[in-house]
């Protein structure tokens, strides 16, 4: 078993290829050259294809999410608003490539990565959605129910955009990076809500094991987000732009 890992975890990047740029750039700054990828990586109103030919060329481990796999598991035309143009600016071999990525996996025996939860791809793990639309905490015990069975002691998710860590009852540490990419969105499942990180920054997180325990550092990276905030509007998504350009959906 290792005693000491460094490694760093990016998530749900969107098509958002100068916020990958500058991340991958911090992560080498900090010194590190092992990246975990937890999915979602080109649907939006973005540059998907810039996008993913950058990840297919990163040394990575990958996971598929859930906007992944819309953009292989059904025709142009039964896709969502994210999908459709990024759908358009895909060739066959990043398809391809998409469909050899496992929706999850375990990375050095010691870490359990997935995209939303080890179950489902496309529901909330970390985060609650109440009936009145607010995102609040998910219960511990909601949280332990759904890492039963899995030995790993660090779990890695991605879905919900927001940076957060949960220590469980066991000791075991369940750890979402924040979004790359989209610092902001509404949904409307299982209630109508938005999404808000408060800030454009680029979010990944470190983590590193040290004497059997895990700490996470999470980054705020600047990059120049007001241009992904215009590409966004140029492309006829407002909202995305302006939680680009804020951190804020309105």
């Amino acid at each position: 078993m290792t005693d000491t890992m460094r490694f760093a975890a990016i998530a749900d990047v969107h098509g958002n290829h100068l916020a990958l740029e500058a991340v991958i750039a911090d992560i080498r700054a900090q010194g590190i050259d092992e990246i975990v990828n937890l999915g979602d990586m080109a649907s939006g109103p973005l540059d998907a294809r810039r996008t993913m030919e950058a990840l297919m060329a990163l040394d990575a481990v990958h996971v598929l999410g859930n906007h992944d796999r819309w953009l292989i598991d059904r025709p142009p035309e039964k896709m969502g608003a994210w999908e459709r143009p990024a759908h358009a600016q895909l060739d066959a071999a990043h398809l391809d490539w998409l469909r050899t990525v496992p929706p999850t996996r375990i990375h050095r025996d010691q870490v359990f990565l997935c995209h939303a939860t080890p179950a489902d791809d496309n529901v909330y793990w970390l985060e609650t959605v109440t009936p009145e639309g607010a995102v609040t905490m998910s219960p511990l015990a909601a949280i332990e129910k759904e890492a039963e069975g899995i030995s790993q002691s660090l779990i890695l998710c991605g879905h919900t955009h927001i940076a957060r860590a949960v220590r469980l009852g066991d000791g075991r540490l369940v750890v979402n990076p924040g979004s790359v990419g989209s610092p902001g969105f509404s949904y409307n499942v299982p209630f109508p809500h938005v999404i808000e990180a408060g800030t454009p920054d680029a979010r990944y997180a470190i983590l590193e094991l040290k004497s059997e325990r895990w700490q996470v550092t999470f980054r705020n990276v600047p990059y120049d987000h007001m241009a992904m905030a215009a590409l966004a509007r140029r492309n006829g998504d407002s909202e995305f732009a302006s939680a680009l350009a804020t951190g804020w959906v309105r």
